[in-house]
C-alpha cells in the first residue's frame, strides 16, 4: 500500500458527493428556477448525505455554491435571479467529508442557446478532458496548462488568466496553483500522491476579467460568453485518478 492511500480514499468520498450533486440538480435546470433555489438544493442534498458546502461562510461568502451565468466567469452569488431560454450556467460545488473535499463545477443550459455558446462549451470541457488524460509522474505543471491552452486558442476562444486550479486534500487552497495556460516542461513535476483541482475557465471573446463591487462575482471586461468545467484529480504511480467523476457519466447537457 503506498502512502497516499488513505488520502485518496477520503477524496474519493468527498468527490463522489461533489459530482452527486451536480447529478442531483441536473433535472431542476429549467426555466424559471432561481439561483437561490439551486444554492438551497444543493445545500440540503450534501448536508443530507453526510457533507458540508465548503463555500459557505468561507472568507465571508454567504452561499453554499457559485453560481455563474453567462458573462460571469466564475464565483458567481446565487440570487433571486431566474434560469430563462438561452442562459448558461456554471454550477460549482465543493463537499467536505471529514475534513476532506471534492471540488468540481459543470455547464449547464436552458435551449436554446447559440452555436457559439454550444461551441465554447464543449472546447471548455474538451480542454479539460485533454489535460487530464497527460497527467503522470514527471510530467510538469505548464504541461497542463499548454494543453488547455493550445487547444482553446485553435478554437478561437481564450483562456482567463486571473484564476486558476488549485492543490486539495484537508485544505480547500493549497499550493501548488494549476494555471490554464503555459509552456511544456516548465514548472513543478508531477508526483505520485499529488491533489489538486483543473478547472479552465474559458472566453468567448477576450481574457481578461474583472471582479464585480461585491468582492466576488468575476466578469468578462467585454461581456463575452464564460464558460468552466472542474475535476479534482490525483497522481498515481502511473496515470491519474478523477475523484469527482459522474457516476451517471453526465458530462453536460450541452455536449452529445
Amino acid at each position: 500500500m503506498n502512502n497516499y492511500s488513505e488520502k485518496f480514499e477520503k477524496m474519493r468520498i468527498a468527490g463522489k458527493l461533489a459530482a452527486n450533486t451536480l447529478d442531483m440538480i441536473t433535472e431542476y435546470i429549467k426555466p424559471g428556477i432561481s439561483t437561490e433555489k439551486i444554492d438551497t438544493l444543493c445545500f440540503e442534498y450534501i448536508r443530507d448525505n453526510g457533507g458540508y458546502s465548503a463555500p459557505l461562510f468561507y472568507r465571508g461568502y454567504t452561499k453554499s455554491v457559485c453560481t455563474s451565468l453567462n458573462h460571469v466567469i466564475c464565483h458567481g452569488i446565487p440570487s433571486d435571479r431566474t434560469l430563462v431560454e438561452g442562459d448558461i450556467l456554471n454550477i460549482d460545488i465543493t463537499a467536505v467529508v471529514n475534513d476532506f473535499y471534492g471540488d468540481t463545477s459543470r455547464m449547464y443550459v436552458i435551449p436554446d442557446i447559440s452555436v457559439k455558446a454550444k461551441n465554447l462549451i464543449d472546447t471548455t470541457y474538451e480542454s479539460l478532458i485533454n489535460s487530464i488524460k497527460i497527467l503522470k509522474p514527471g510530467i510538469k505543471l505548464g504541461d497542463i496548462g499548454y494543453e488547455i491552452q493550445s487547444y482553446v486558442e485553435k478554437k478561437g476562444f481564450s483562456v482567463v488568466r486571473d484564476f486558476c486550479g488549485h492543490g486539495i486534500s484537508n485544505v480547500f487552497h493549497e499550493p501548488p496553483n494549476i494555471l490554464h495556460y503555459g509552456n511544456k516542461n516548465t514548472g513543478k513535476e508531477l508526483e505520485p500522491g499529488m491533489t489538486f483541482t483543473i478547472e479552465p475557465m474559458i472566453n468567448a471573446g477576450k481574457f481578461e476579467s474583472k471582479v464585480l463591487n461585491d468582492g466576488w462575482t468575476a466578469v468578462t471586461k467585454d461581456k463575452s460568453l464564460s464558460a468552466q468545467f472542474e475535476h479534482t484529480v490525483g497522481i498515481t504511480e502511473n496515470g491519474y485518478e478523477i475523484f469527482t467523476e459522474s457516476d451517471k457519466h453526465i458530462q453536460s447537457p450541452c455536449i452529445k
